[in-house]
């Protein structure tokens, strides 16, 4: 039974060395006590061999406050490191607190720069939301109105005055709207007034409704319907210009019309999908104009007008230069006598002012000279002569 005590204490004191060991190693003290513990250790491996229970009993109370005094200064050394992080970290701390105050603020003044650029942003998306509402509004209304065949042909008259007005021409002195043309019948929509009674007729009326359903068409098979009715509609209107009587060289139109088309898309389309339109117009003296083309045709007309009457101007001003010449050389003529009669007035005044007057002034002084000597001098009478 001792021995199985024996055996059971060398077996605690060997469990408590390890673990004292390893809580050595583990908390790292500042001062390892190596040698009580291998004391300790023969004194517990006596006691096993003697089988002395007191021995062993004091071996592990003197373990126990071995270890108890590790763990104190363990703790004490912990405490100091802690303190030591503790005002460490205060100090982070404090630093982090600084940074935080300042990112705060900066976050504050960016949240404050949010709001009032997104406020203006909103502000500036509600205007242009309502400006595109009223362009829809416009367009919407617009198409409406094109719908009419009458509100398309006022639209393009309009259309052509904004041309007319900026190419510089009046009406009544440069252009007439709808004037009937004698004997025909026809009634164009502007007549252009040239030189030597000559006249440039233009019509404004456009097909546009299948134009319009292409653009609002909703599948290809849709547009290029519309398309080719639209195509097809710019050829009658064509053929209506060219049954009209607007060509009459002999009843003094130039040879050829203006068809005015009132939109530069619609210009462009005709051009991009069938060229063949405006040539086959061109071999029947139908001229087709948008906006900007009719300016430049307008142009090339005033220049026109302006160089004829600058011409006819040129000849009046070379008669009336030849009849000037005449009345010139009259007055040359009747310069050149009175000139000839002037010298010889001047050389008559000059023969009076010098010979004659000479001698004259001498028969003068011959005379004053004979009644000085003839007629007696009374004392304290002067002579007549000294008198005058």
């Amino acid at each position: 039974m001792e021995v199985l005590l024996a055996a059971l204490a060398t077996a605690a004191v060997a469990g408590v060395v390890v673990l004292a060991v390893a809580l050595t190693r583990a908390r790292r003290p500042p001062a390892a006590p190596a040698v009580p513990i291998e004391s300790v250790v023969r004194e517990a491996v006596a006691a096993r061999s003697s089988a002395d229970q007191a021995v062993l009993a004091g071996a592990v109370d003197r373990l126990v406050r071995m270890n108890q005094e590790m763990l104190d200064g363990q703790r004490r050394l912990g405490a100091q490191e802690l303190a030591g992080t503790r005002e460490r970290i205060d100090l982070q701390v404090a630093d982090v607190r600084t940074e935080l105050a300042r990112l705060t603020g900066v976050l504050h003044e960016v949240e404050r720069e949010r709001r009032e650029h997104v406020g203006a942003l909103s502000g500036q998306l509600r205007e242009a939301g309502r400006q595109t509402q009223v362009l829809a509004e416009t367009t919407q209304s617009l198409r409406e109105a094109l719908s009419s065949t009458t509100a398309r042909g006022q639209w393009g008259e309009r259309m052509a005055e904004d041309v007319l007005r900026l190419a510089g021409f009046v009406d009544g002195v440069n252009y007439r709207r709808h004037q009937p043309m004698p004997g025909s019948g026809g009634i164009p929509d502007y007549t252009f007034l040239l030189p030597q009674g000559l006249s440039l007729h233009m019509d404004v009326k456009f097909p546009l409704n299948n134009y319009l359903r292409h653009l609002d068409a909703s599948s290809d098979a849709e547009r290029d319907r519309y398309r080719k009715e639209f195509l097809k509609d710019v050829r009658l209107r064509l053929k209506e210009v060219t049954r009209r009587a607007y060509v009459d060289p002999a009843g003094g139109t130039v040879d050829c019309v203006l068809l005015f088309i009132p939109n530069e898309q619609v210009y462009a389309f005709i051009q991009e999908q069938d060229r063949s339109i405006l040539d086959d117009a061109l071999r029947d003296k139908v001229v087709f104009c948008s906006p900007l083309t009719l300016f430049a045709v307008l142009a090339v007309i005033r220049q026109a007008v302006d160089n004829f009457q600058l011409s006819r101007t040129s000849h009046q001003i070379l008669e009336l230069l030849q009849g000037f010449e005449k009345q010139w050389d009259r007055f040359v003529d009747q310069m050149d006598k009175v000139g000839r009669n002037l010298k010889t007035a001047s050389n008559a005044f000059d023969e009076l002012e010098g010979t004659r007057r000479r001698g004259v002034e001498r028969e003068l002084e011959k005379i004053d000279a004979v009644r000085r000597d003839e007629v007696p001098e009374p004392d304290g009478v002067l002579p007549l002569a000294l008198e005058a």
